[in-house]
């Protein structure tokens, strides 16, 4: 009797980002021993999830973003986007990737590139124009499309970078540091994009060694040390202190607020910090971009 065949309809959706064994190794030079970047790294990532990948300096973060995205090949192991190899044509303009450089010339305008951007994602000669106008004023660098790239400032720079990334609303995204270098439009540039490609269930892979650039983007986090992934799961369990309850507590006065901390010690609980609430760099950034834009309306 032949088996069943199961229903095309009811198979489970392929996983956007799907990898095993994944391992890459750098010949050395004259004298200098072989370098392992990657060790064996197996990754699996939904559709529609936001995965963060941290870790220190040197770790192979780069190195997984490029091999993910196909720029490069891996020693070992292999990579499947949607079921496909990164490299074959039904996923090159499925996908985008964000490198930590500039890979564009830097005589070209940001028009220019975002034209050929567009032309290889191939989005119809009769939208680009529109699609590009928009982006460029979406990343606010609308007053310097013109301009050749050698001209952009650092944050300008990632900014356009995140707008060739972003422009053809692609399914899989693969951004390696999108917040080192950018400037103050630029946090809230990329928590604009970051959410518009969470409503329309793209999967977006980001990664930075600084965890805190991460967490509020991320469904996931995966921690890479020394080429190996070493740990997994959501920010709150993976970055959480288990035994340490936090609170934020606004509109007391400072003796209530002694009084507090004082009934704290009375319930048994150890005081290990006290003192007035600081925001992050990114907050600070997003206010001064809020109170610019203010200033300029009025």
């Amino acid at each position: 009797m032949a088996s069943p065949t199961l229903d095309p309809l009811l198979e489970p959706p392929k996983p956007a980002v799907e990898a095993a064994g994944l391992s890459r190794t750098f010949r050395g030079g004259l004298g200098w021993r072989r370098r392992q970047a990657l060790d064996k790294v197996d990754l699996r990532v939904e559709q529609g999830e936001t995965l963060g990948i941290v870790g220190p300096n040197g770790s192979g973060k780069s190195t997984l973003l490029r091999l993910l995205a196909g720029v490069d090949r891996p020693s070992a192991g292999w990579v499947e986007i949607l079921g496909h190899a990164p490299t074959a044509r039904a996923v090159r303009r499925r996908l985008a990737f964000l490198p930590d450089g500039s890979p564009f010339p830097p005589e070209l305008s940001a028009r220019r590139v975002l034209d050929l951007v567009a032309s290889l994602s191939g989005v119809a000669r009769a939208d680009r124009r529109g699609r590009i106008e928009q982006m460029l004023s979406r990343v606010g660098l609308a007053h310097a499309g013109e301009a050749p790239l050698r001209t952009y400032s650092r944050g300008m720079h990632r900014r356009f970078g995140l707008a060739q990334a972003f422009l053809d609303d692609p399914e899989v995204v693969f951004l390696d540091e999108p917040t080192a270098g950018l400037d103050a439009p630029g946090f809230g540039v990329l928590a604009d994009l970051l959410g518009a490609a969470r409503s329309r269930g793209a999967t977006v892979v980001l990664a930075s060694h600084v965890a805190s650039d991460l967490i509020e983007h991320c469904d996931r986090l995966a921690l890479l040390v020394d080429g190996k992934v070493q740990r997994e799961g959501p920010p709150d369990a993976l970055l959480g202190a288990p035994d340490v309850l936090q609170l934020k507590v606004r509109g007391l006065s400072e003796e209530e607020g002694a009084a507090l901390q004082q009934r704290a010690a009375d319930l048994g609980g150890e005081l290990l910090d006290a003192g007035p609430a600081h925001r992050t760099l990114q907050e600070l950034y997003r206010t001064l971009d809020s109170d610019a834009g203010g200033a300029e309306e009025q």
